[in-house]
């Protein structure tokens, strides 16, 4: 995947001057950026979008960035669309997009501000980026370095459920014969599940999340170790505990995959959440009257040491994301 190292990143905002206007500068682990308006708090977030089933592309090009404003406690609320293509594609293409952004923007009560459209001989394939705002208090922001020691791990929604449903629409001869036709539909089917904006906003309001953090590119690896860099803390998990489809363990014996590979998988819409251990059991009710998936996989903890256990023997958490994402869908 395309995301650069912690230490490239931070070289490459090296040159980005400190303002008061800013909460939230650029930051490494930081999907959003936060400044001052008025009162309030602008939570800010650009995405690309690329190589996804063309039937959503726009969906998913709104909900990328609206599920990283609401992670942050904030209701999306506006964005801008840049549509990029190569000369080849027709004007009809970019309306199917625009009315896939269209339909995905009014799901969320968003407002499309600006944007820009065009072809390009350098651009190769469809690329999309969207950048989305949201407004919220102060004291309700929520941010990835509020994580405190003691605090549970809570897993939403399963591994790698992004690259499944991508997977049963880009491959979807393969993906018949691995799943059965049934159950290829099927994930199909779940494919508005890569947005977390609705889970992101009720766990918003409850009392005890610290922090929230989405498993996109790099997958649970990159989240964890995100969290845990930002609050300086570390974490274990236990293996046994940690929401995985059978369809992905199908993935892993059909492409060989590590379990490196497996925890790195691309998994838009699943988050990983910091709990006060004090609300676990309110915020479990709850969830579950929401029908929300979720498990409790671990803690956040003083020691730096990131592990993970499975039948009570321990070793070191990958700390390097290997998502199998493009390996896997140009395969």
């Amino acid at each position: 995947m395309g995301k650069l190292s912690k230490e490239e990143l931070r070289r490459l905002l090296g040159c980005i001057k400190k303002d008061p206007r800013m909460v939230v500068p650029p930051l490494p682990g930081y999907d959003s950026g936060v400044h001052f308006l008025g009162d309030k708090c602008m939570v800010v977030s650009t995405d690309p979008c690329t190589d996804v089933p063309e039937e959503w592309f726009g969906w998913l090009l709104i909900n990328y960035p609206a599920s990283d404003v609401a992670l942050f406690g904030a209701k999306p609320e506006y964005c801008t669309i840049n549509l990029l293509g190569p000369p080849r594609t027709k004007p009809e293409f970019f309306e199917k997009v625009m009315n896939q952004v269209c339909e995905a923007a009014n799901e969320l009560d968003m407002v499309v501000v600006t944007g820009h459209t065009g072809t390009y001989e350098s651009v190769k394939k469809m690329v999309g980026v969207c950048t989305a705002y949201g407004t919220v208090e102060k004291e309700k922001l929520i941010m990835p370095c509020n994580v405190e020691s003691g605090d549970l791990i809570l897993q939403v929604k399963e591994v790698g459920l992004e690259l499944l449903t991508n997977f049963s629409y880009l491959k979807n001869d393969l993906a018949k014969k691995l799943f059965g036709r049934s159950q290829a539909n099927q994930l199909m089917g779940l494919i508005k599940m890569q947005s977390c904006v609705s889970e992101a906003l009720h766990l918003a309001e409850m009392e005890g999340v610290s922090a929230m953090h989405d498993a996109t590119e790099g997958g649970f690896v990159s989240a964890l170790n995100e969290l845990a860099d930002a609050s300086n803390l570390g974490f274990q998990l236990e293996k046994e505990k940690i929401l995985i489809r059978p369809e992905t363990r199908i993935l892993q014996n059909h492409f060989g995959l590590s379990e490196n590979e497996i925890f790195s998988m691309s998994s838009a819409g699943s988050m990983l959440v910091a709990i006060d251990a004090k609300e676990k059991e309110k915020i479990r009710k709850k969830l579950d009257n929401l029908g929300i998936l979720s498990s409790f996989v671990g803690e956040f903890t003083k020691s730096k040491e990131r592990i993970i256990f499975k039948n009570n023997k321990k070793t070191a958490f990958p700390q390097v994301a290997v998502d199998p994402y493009n390996k896997i869908l140009s395969g």
